[in-house]
């Protein structure tokens, strides 16, 4: 554990790559195989499943401090982080535990089932066995939020340069299906099985946000466009007789999706497809929101089926009858799916061909563009035409051109402290609109939350508002005076049974303060209706 922490403690302190590479590179030289397979899968997001309720965590750690739990509370909300504050309010202590990474976990996945005396017991005997970062560290992986500034491609980067095994084999390996509980680091990293290959996914290719206007990216015939559409990025694997449906997130999503084994028997084997997962309704396209009704499910009813069936729109082909064909270009690897496309159309399958547009100008694109929210899209991609399928986010081949948000003008109605270098200010906010009544009066509904797009000193600014209009608090909520009027941008919007105002948004943030408006003038929950889609 002490070698961990001391990576962590080095990932964490540093915002320069080279240094968390060079870190991570020795680290994978000198740690134990065991230990290199649990980093691997910590910061993959790998990890084991809490065992510790985090209201236990807090009762626990503010008796072992021997403090109030209101000031423990008062102490994480300041902090904003809750390992950092257990690590922090603990009786200091400079000894380190000599047990590995490796049996720290394990008897974290056997905590789990333990009585709450026990784990209890196995807490205090550890957060006072070890010195502050290596309780810290402990006490991230208790509560499963362990989160660094460590990309995937960093880390396998850094494997690469301490085994030898090629960055893109390594980013293909990691993919798919792996227990860190099982799996020999010789098997993840450094052998091949030709039978680990089997469900394993490629490494999704990313784009870019386009800099500047579309024209910047030169010559148009040298580009293809395509919408981008809002669903689940997904690869769809066919090989052997069996098929592996697998998101961006790299969960294994096949048995979310039944309509897809469909695809076995028609679709032939050794094909993989990139694509959308999307929610198909009444033969249209459906919100997110109606998407979310199946991402969260961990059964499938016949009646939700009905409700939501999905569709995958296809719009590149990474393996075609059973060769790795992401070095071809672009337009070639279109051509082939296309040819697959048109083989099986007539089978019904659930599977859709995402039109490649054939740019004459760049006013072309804007005009596609302009269609964007009645397709159900968020814009457009471009696609270079001679570009390989590459690993990760890489400048120059693939954009993306997304559509200005959805905005609204909404009113400040509460707020909570933000964290980290903002724990001191008031910066987490909900929004209200107006909803007018039956008796012709008319009230402040909430319908977002946003912590973001304010600077530094218009945040200080509203904090003193806050500060200053306090009418109650609920805990680390405060409800305030309302008078201030806020921009509101969100990326999607659809009708919700779950919120109060009847909407959800997707992704809302601060899109300017507007101080030439008064509450008076902000939106009403019909304006924001009046928004979503028909």
């Amino acid at each position: 554990m002490k070698l961990f922490a001391e990576l962590i403690k080095t990932l964490d302190s540093s915002n320069k790559t080279n240094v968390k590479v060079d870190a991570l590179t020795q680290y994978f030289r000198t740690a134990s195989n065991s230990d290199k397979v649990w980093t691997i899968a910590i910061l993959s997001h790998r990890r084991p499943p809490r065992p510790i309720n985090t209201n236990l965590l807090r009762l626990w750690a503010a008796e072992l401090a021997h403090i109030p739990l209101w000031l423990f509370e008062d102490s994480y909300h300041i902090v904003g982080d809750l390992a950092e504050t257990i690590a922090l309010v603990i009786p200091a202590s400079k000894n380190h535990s000599d047990k590995t990474l490796t049996e720290f976990v394990q008897e974290m996945i056997t905590l789990k089932k333990k009585t709450d005396e026990e784990k209890k017991a196995y807490l205090h005997t550890n957060w006072l066995t070890l010195n502050y970062y290596e309780r810290f560290v402990f006490t991230k992986l208790i509560t499963g939020s362990f989160r660094i500034g460590v990309s995937q491609n960093l880390m396998t980067r850094a494997l690469g340069k301490a085994t030898g095994v090629n960055e893109d084999i390594l980013a293909y390996k990691l993919m798919g299906e792996w227990n860190p509980s099982t799996v020999s680091f010789e098997d993840l990293v450094l052998n091949e099985k030709e039978e680990d290959n089997l469900s394993r996914p490629y490494p999704f290719y990313l784009a870019h946000a386009v800099e500047g206007e579309p024209q910047d990216l030169g010559n148009v015939t040298e580009w293809s466009a395509e919408h981008k559409w809002d669903g689940i990025r997904s690869q769809t694997i066919i090989r052997n007789g069996e098929m592996f449906i697998w998101s961006r997130g790299e969960e294994l999503v096949t048995d979310k999706y039944p309509e897809f084994n469909t695809f076995l028997n028609v679709i032939p084997n050794g094909t993989v497809m990139d694509g959308e997962i999307l929610p198909w309704i009444n033969n249209a396209i459906g919100s997110f929101n109606d998407l979310q009704t199946r991402i969260g499910r961990k059964t499938v009813t016949p009646a939700l089926l009905k409700k939501t069936p999905v569709i995958i729109r296809a719009y590149d082909l990474l393996e075609w009858e059973g060769r790795d064909i992401r070095n071809l270009p672009y337009i070639e690897r279109r051509e082939l799916l296309e040819e697959l496309y048109h083989s099986v159309k007539d089978y019904a399958l659930p599977l859709q061909l995402s039109e490649r547009i054939q740019l004459d100008n760049w006013e072309h694109a804007l005009h596609e563009k302009a269609k964007a929210r009645e397709l159900r899209s968020e814009g457009l991609m471009f696609k270079r035409n001679d570009s390989v399928y590459g690993v990760g986010r890489k400048k120059g081949d693939w954009w993306k051109w997304k559509l200005d948000p959805f905005s609204i003008d909404a009113v400040l109605t509460y707020a909570m402290r933000g964290s980290g270098r903002r724990a001191n200010l008031f910066t987490d906010y909900t929004f209200a609109l107006w909803e007018d009544k039956e008796d012709g009066t008319r009230e402040l509904v909430t319908f977002a939350k946003a912590y973001s797009g304010l600077t530094d000193a218009e945040f200080r600014m509203v904090d003193d508002y806050i500060k200053k209009n306090t009418l109650e608090r609920f805990g680390p909520v405060r409800s305030v005076t309302p008078k201030l009027v806020f921009e509101i941008g969100f990326e999607g919007i659809a009708f919700s049974g779950r919120h109060k105002s009847g909407v959800a948004t997707r992704f809302p943030r601060i899109l300017r303060w507007r101080h030439d408006k008064t509450i008076e003038e902000a939106n009403s929950i019909e304006d924001l209706k009046e928004m979503i889609p028909k």
